[in-house]
């Protein structure tokens, strides 16, 4: 069996030009910005911030921001240059065919899947919960069997997965337009609130800035990173240590950027506008996190925040609740576009692979009306719909975090890869100091890994080993590579 079979990088360029498959290019340099800064500020700043300053980092929050969005911004740097060199949509799924082959490439994708569907469903069921309470500020309470902590079915989490769906499958210049409105209503309300909070900050509140490092219940047993495991440390909260097992978490704040790499196919010039898009917006989003982490824990002592909704929590304990109500209605848009993003990577990467065979084919025919693929669209809709209405966050950021990662990591090394195999291919983007910036990117990626939860690990292996047994059992099998030996 040859599973490491690849994919010529002529090939995959000309597969995007079969009319069945071919997907409309409408797209320019500040529409793959917005969608990078929609994707990325949502969850992270809205919800994370609050969780890990209380319970890992302290004030020293705004350091992990940092570490997560360095080890990101090594991981951009190579997908800068595979998207301006493959612009061809399925992101990292696409550049590991190319280089590492199909098997690797395979093992991607269905991390991709992981990543974007989880990410999609739980930020839809956070979107629910700023929903609900927004109503409920106004005196209009949704019953709980329909919202709220422990819903029976989440209704509000479904309706707004069904109607982005919609919105995709409509045209992706209209997802487009959709996105920037969003974008900028969420972008004013994180200035504001760190304009108005800088009037609130209190020096007392960043004393100490790195807590000292004590023993916790939340990384016990199979809950400790697995760093701390393998070599028999004290499973601990803050100090240094919480500084990286927080950068771990907060990784999941910037995820997002890589989704920029699989609008490649759909962007007027990809080789120019790609990587100014990926860079861009990860640059945009780390200078909004950090300012926003310093103003929060500044406002509100760091153990006293709110795990739920640190940002309108913090306005409200010093006095302006109507602070809150403008910030619920930011998340509420923040998390709107991150949604609608998520969708669009899951339905890109998806259809890369059936148009390569590695899934049905007939998933991957483009709508002659609306120029996406709509019956891939819907069906990722349906089954987004299904997972939000009946999932909780729980631990599901972790793991969408380990499978992100593991891509960065592959990107990373097919960088280096295909350097050597193809030097004559025209690259719009060259990242610098290549081999020693991917190999940075492969170590950083693996270090924040092995800071995430023993379980999330095990969960991930699982998932993975459900992965291989489907290439094996159908992806093998059908590849079009296969039928065209």
């Amino acid at each position: 069996m040859d599973i490491f079979r690849t994919k010529s990088v002529e090939q995959s360029i000309r597969d995007t030009e079969a009319p069945e498959h071919q997907l409309r290019k409408r797209l320019t340099a500040t529409d793959l910005t917005v969608f990078g800064i929609g994707v990325i500020v949502g969850t992270g700043i809205f919800v994370l911030t609050g969780q890990v300053a209380k319970e890992l980092a302290g004030p020293a929050v705004a350091v992990s921001f940092v570490v997560a969005a360095v080890v990101c911004g090594l991981a951009a740097l190579c997908y800068a240059e595979f998207a301006s060199t493959i612009p061809v949509a399925g992101s990292a799924y696409t550049f590991a065919f190319a280089t590492l082959g199909e098997f690797p490439a395979w093992v991607i994708g269905w991390d991709l899947i992981l990543e974007l569907a989880l990410a999609a469903a739980v930020v839809a069921v956070g979107w629910s919960g700023y929903f609900a309470s927004m109503l409920a500020s106004i005196g209009l309470e949704l019953p709980s069997a329909i919202a709220g902590d422990d819903p029976v079915v989440n209704v509000p989490a479904i309706l707004i997965v069904a109607i982005l769906t919609a919105v995709l499958a409509a045209g992706i210049k209209l997802s487009s337009r959709v996105n920037l409105i969003l974008v900028i209503t969420k972008i004013a309300v994180v200035l504001l609130v760190i304009v108005a909070g800088l009037f609130f900050v209190k020096a007392a509140n960043y004393t100490p800035f790195i807590p000292d490092p004590v023993a916790t219940p939340r990384v016990e047993g199979l809950n400790a990173p697995l760093i701390q495991l393998l070599f028999g440390v004290t499973p601990v909260a803050f100090g240094v240590i919480g500084i990286f097992s927080a950068a771990a978490i907060v990784f999941f704040a910037f995820i997002g950027f890589d989704i920029v790499a699989t609008a490649a196919e759909e962007t007027i010039e990809p080789q120019r506008d790609v990587p100014r898009g990926i860079i861009g917006s990860l640059a945009i989003c780390t200078v909004l996190y950090v300012a926003v982490s310093l103003v929060v824990v500044g406002m509100q002592r760091y153990d006293r925040l709110s795990t739920s909704a640190p940002l309108s929590d913090a306005f409200t304990s010093v006095g302006y609740p109507w602070l809150a109500t403008i910030i619920s209605v930011g998340a509420l848009a923040g998390l709107t576009t991150v949604v609608l993003v998520l969708l669009l990577g899951q339905t890109r990467v998806l259809f890369a692979m059936c148009r390569d065979g590695l899934l049905p084919r007939w998933l991957a025919q483009v709508s002659p009306r609306f120029g996406t693929p709509a019956r891939l669209t819907v069906i990722v809709g349906v089954v987004t719909m299904i997972l939000a209405g009946f999932v909780s966050f729980g631990e599901l950021a972790e793991l969408v975090n380990i499978g992100t990662l593991f891509a960065f990591m592959i990107v990373s090394i097919g960088v280096i890869v295909l350097r050597r195999t193809r030097p004559d291919l025209p690259r719009g983007f060259r990242a610098p100091l290549v081999p020693v910036l991917p190999i940075l990117s492969v170590l950083a990626c693996l270090y924040l890994m092995l800071n995430l939860p023993a379980m999330t690990w095990l969960r991930f292996v699982v998932w993975m080993i459900l992965g291989v047994l489907v290439y094996l059992g159908f992806g093998y099998w059908h590849s079009r590579i296969m039928a065209r030996r």
